[in-house]
């Protein structure tokens, strides 16, 4: 009776549907913005190291790449997994769906392992190829060697928290990022300046961190308040069990990665054309734009179970409607952003570093690399839609289209056209957004939204 009771609670085929997505998507959006801390305050932190503060936020910013394919795979699982879930919940058929969230934890420790491995052998030549120079690649080396030690925990708290937000317990799931998020700001100072281990102090605090987090998502997945709880018997992998997950889980994977390899790109551009110096200036811009892009991640994360359990459901008429109320919030925050990231360049990037050299650079990067940034809210309109409602082709080409079939050939090939050199490089970022964005979504418009 006590699992019905619940179950009622989170049952999204009733009441408002932008109540609902509002409900769930406002403790997401906080658990968001927190859990940019984990990185973003280490860069600032070492952004003001006496005399090493920029070569240590270049070398860590090199090293990022390596630190979103980790992630990335935590998504795999995570973004493929939990909609699902919601989808089955909304069919009814709750032992599909524990099963589900059973197999995603298992293929979490899989590859949390494997690249724990691949990642201490490779590390090095990799790190060269990202961007790395013979300044820098001490603080990059030194980052990581800490970093993949706690990969696993990383991987655990990233990838199983989304089925708890499935579940409708958007604020225990805001919990667990804003548990570990505050640990880190607190450990970070301590290790970084207090002990003085400056950027491996900066790796330490963030794998701890992420280890309570861990800790308090499997506990409450395995506890009593859970509507689905974690069991064993569910653990034991099912060959089309794990291929639902990966196939809808490569939309936010291949994000992920395509995210990466244009971060990679760009910054063995800029090492090529600028030196150390832009290339420390797009650390900055990048931990920017995970700042403001956050918001945006956290809102349309928090329609994704309202939107798969209505689809589930058969109840079409709420899925458009609540498509309608996220492309209203969604473009209206976009816009809102780049208007502050257009006037306020260098008082922002002032938070990271403040040597004059760099913030002349950055300034003019960033606006650069923002002219064009509210076209992306379409392409989180579109993404979202075609997650939500399990179209994973659609989710996995829209991801691919936008970073690896346009955004890598423009970073390489513009800098040559009339030898724009660094301006070629950062004028790809607008350009993608505005074909990517406006493709996902008129395609989402044209194949979806119709048959809704």
């Amino acid at each position: 009776m006590e699992l019905q009771n619940k179950a009622d609670r989170h049952d999204f085929t009733k009441g408002s549907v932008a109540g609902g997505i509002i409900r769930l998507s406002l403790p997401m959006m906080l658990a968001q913005l927190v859990n940019v801390l984990y990185n973003i305050v280490d860069r600032m932190y070492l952004g003001h190291m006496p005399e090493t503060g920029r070569l240590a936020l270049t070398g860590v910013g090199v090293a990022f790449p390596i630190v979103t394919i980790i992630n990335a795979f935590a998504n795999l699982c995570g973004s493929g997994g939990a909609p699902l879930c919601s989808i089955e919940r909304g069919r009814g058929d709750e032992d599909k769906a524990r099963r589900i969230m059973g197999n995603s934890l298992t293929l979490l420790i899989l590859f949390g392992i494997l690249l724990t491995v691949i990642g201490y052998l490779l590390k090095t030549p990799l790190l060269y190829l990202f961007g790395a120079s013979e300044e820098t690649i001490p603080y990059a080396n030194a980052y990581m060697d800490v970093y993949l030690a706690g990969n696993l925990f990383v991987m655990l708290g990233l990838g199983m928290n989304p089925f708890i937000e499935s579940q409708g317990f958007a604020k225990t799931g805001m919990l667990t990022v804003v548990i570990g998020a505050l640990l880190n700001l607190i450990l970070d100072p301590l290790f970084i300046f207090g002990l003085e281990l400056g950027v491996r102090g900066a790796a330490l605090a963030t794998i701890l961190s992420q280890f309570v987090s861990a800790v308090w998502v499997l506990g409450f997945l395995s506890g009593g308040r859970a509507i689905l709880r974690l069991d064993v018997s569910g653990m034991g992998l099912r060959k089309e069990t794990v291929r639902g997950i990966l196939g809808l889980g490569l939309s936010g994977f291949t994000m992920s990665v395509t995210n990466s390899l244009v971060q990679i790109f760009c910054n063995a551009s800029l090492q090529f054309y600028g030196g150390d110096l832009y290339v420390g200036a797009m650390t900055i811009i990048y931990s920017v734009r995970e700042v403001v892009q956050m918001p945006i991640q956290g809102f349309t994360q928090g329609a994704q179970p309202v939107l798969g359990f209505n689809y589930g459901a058969g109840q079409n008429g709420r899925v458009k409607e609540g498509i309608r109320f996220m492309r209203r919030v969604t473009l209206s925050y976009a816009v809102g952003i780049w208007a502050v990231l257009m006037l306020f360049p260098r008082f922002i990037i002032g938070f990271f570093n403040e040597e004059e050299s760099l913030l002349d650079v950055a300034a003019v990067s960033m606006r650069w690399h923002f002219a064009l940034f509210f076209f992306m809210a379409f392409q989180y309109i579109g993404q979202t839609v075609f997650v939500s409602l399990g179209k994973a082709k659609q989710a996995v080409f829209f991801s691919l289209f936008r970073k690896a079939i346009l955004g890598v050939p423009l970073i390489l090939i513009m800098p040559r056209l009339w030898d724009m050199g660094i301006t070629g490089v950062l004028a790809a970022e607008p350009v993608t957004n505005v074909i990517g964005g406006l493709a996902c979504y008129v395609t989402m418009m044209t194949v979806v939204w119709k048959k809704l």
